[in-house]
């Protein structure tokens, strides 16, 4: 059992000024200024010139999307229009750029000290039946943690809905597969690497039948549930028209009104909806950059966690953010907090939402903390830079002025990044074959 000492860091997110002591993939002692380990360690980590936070959780993704950012026909619209000239673009996604798409993602991710992420991958064009095998492959490969969404569309143009025929697939297919996925791949309790969550892409994608379907599969093999909601007032009049109710009514008819299911975006819910979100422990993950670039408005952070319900961070898809760095959103988040309520939003809450409330999200109470039992996953930073000259607080430093790219890595006990650089991946071959990739969608 392998272990080792991170001591004496610059500054911690926790009361451990003498450092961390990681045993077999966990967090076995945290330490006071100047004490040493109970027991000898395998390895010695000075870290006095690291910032130690937990590892970061990210919520909401579209890894697909790292294909087609800053697209042409894309930029400068809202999210309806903007589905609108992707969904054909999209439509040609192959598994060899899936795979390629997912390594980029997941290797940004890293570097920017994620060691939980989760994808939203709801888009099944022709001859990509093995979407979801791909995603864990390449998680494996990195050593991360994933919650792989088993996302979908059954619900195109002609019935109503807003994607394509080419990109959407029958609820038989989709309901077959979801049981596939689960049955190969569900992992359960602490410490699990992949986990399966049942995703349904939106109210305007997928059928109410399909909603329904998914809850009671989530139930019976006890996953997580996921989708958007609420993230346009476009969405809010399609529901109205199309069911008859409001989005969190519907999400309620379906019957996924519960503390399985954690929303992406949650923007446009009334002072009611808020209260019942919190009622029922119904997670939201806040995506502040991609809501920004969208103009899709704001999600109500402080209103939803008074009222109970657990609130991420998430990057969203990079086609709407652009970019797949959580240290980046985290430092949105904190900016468009700020605006929308006051300067009582401080560093320590959007480092709390990608970290803790991210973990409370994805339904897991072992990650998210540095604390005594928890999985060892930290992201160490350095504050080397010139953006940080003269930063007087390491912890607010990180957020304040911008911090981007961890210093070093742990996942389970197991160095990930080191000195900046992903372990085991070639970043510069993979752009390169990326870029390759991306070319053919434009």
């Amino acid at each position: 059992m392998k272990s080792v000492w991170i001591a004496s860091p610059l500054a911690i997110l926790a009361d451990a000024p003498g450092g961390i002591v990681v045993r077999g993939g966990r967090i076995a002692e945290l330490l006071p200024g100047g004490a040493s380990p109970s027991s000898a360690t395998d390895e010695f980590f000075d870290a006095s010139r690291h910032v130690v936070l937990p590892g970061l959780v990210n919520t909401h993704h579209h890894f697909y999307q790292t294909l087609t950012r800053a697209h042409p026909q894309a930029i400068n619209k809202k999210l309806f229009d903007w589905l609108k000239a992707l969904y054909p673009v999209w439509s040609r996604l192959t598994p060899e750029s899936m795979r390629l798409a997912t390594r980029l993602a997941l290797t940004e991710l890293l570097m920017s000290g994620v060691t939980t992420t989760s994808d939203h991958h709801y888009l099944f064009p022709a001859h990509l039946d093995d979407a979801m095998d791909i995603q864990v492959e390449e998680a494996r490969r990195l050593g991360m943690r994933m919650t792989v969404t088993r996302g979908s569309m059954n619900l195109s143009v002609k019935d109503g809905g807003l994607p394509p025929d080419s990109v959407v697939q029958d609820e038989d297919t989709i309901l077959a597969d979801c049981e596939r996925v689960i049955g190969k791949y569900h992992e359960r309790g602490e410490g699990a690497m992949i986990q399966i969550a049942l995703a349904p892409c939106s109210p305007f994608s997928v059928t109410k039948s399909l909603m329904c379907a998914c809850g009671a599969m989530a139930e019976r093999h006890d996953c997580r549930l996921h989708t958007h909601l609420a993230e346009t007032h476009d969405e809010e009049a399609y529901c109205k028209a199309m069911f008859g109710m409001s989005p969190l009514d519907y999400l309620e008819d379906v019957g996924w009104l519960n503390d399985r299911t954690w929303l992406a975006h949650g923007i446009h819910f009334s002072d009611d909806d808020v209260r019942r979100l919190g009622q029922h422990r119904v997670g939201v993950c806040h995506c502040p950059t991609s809501n920004m670039v969208l103009a899709s408005g704001q999600c109500r952070t402080r209103e939803l966690e008074a009222a109970g319900a657990p609130v991420g961070l998430g990057v969203d898809g990079s086609a709407s953010n652009d970019s797949s760095n959580l240290m980046e959103a985290i430092r949105h988040a904190l900016m468009l907090n700020r605006l929308t309520y006051d300067a009582s939003i401080t560093h320590l809450d959007a480092l709390r939402w990608a970290t803790q409330g991210s973990a409370r999200c994805l339904g897991r109470d072992d990650i998210g903390e540095i604390a005594v039992g928890k999985q060892a996953d930290l992201a160490l930073f350095t504050l080397d830079e010139l953006r940080f000259s003269g930063a007087g607080d390491p912890l607010a430093a990180l957020v304040l002025c911008g911090a981007h790219r961890a210093d070093r890595v742990m996942i389970s006990g197991q160095w990930r990044v080191l000195d900046g650089s992903p372990v085991g991946i070639d970043v510069v071959a993979l752009r390169a074959a990326h870029g390759a990739a991306a070319r053919r969608f434009l």
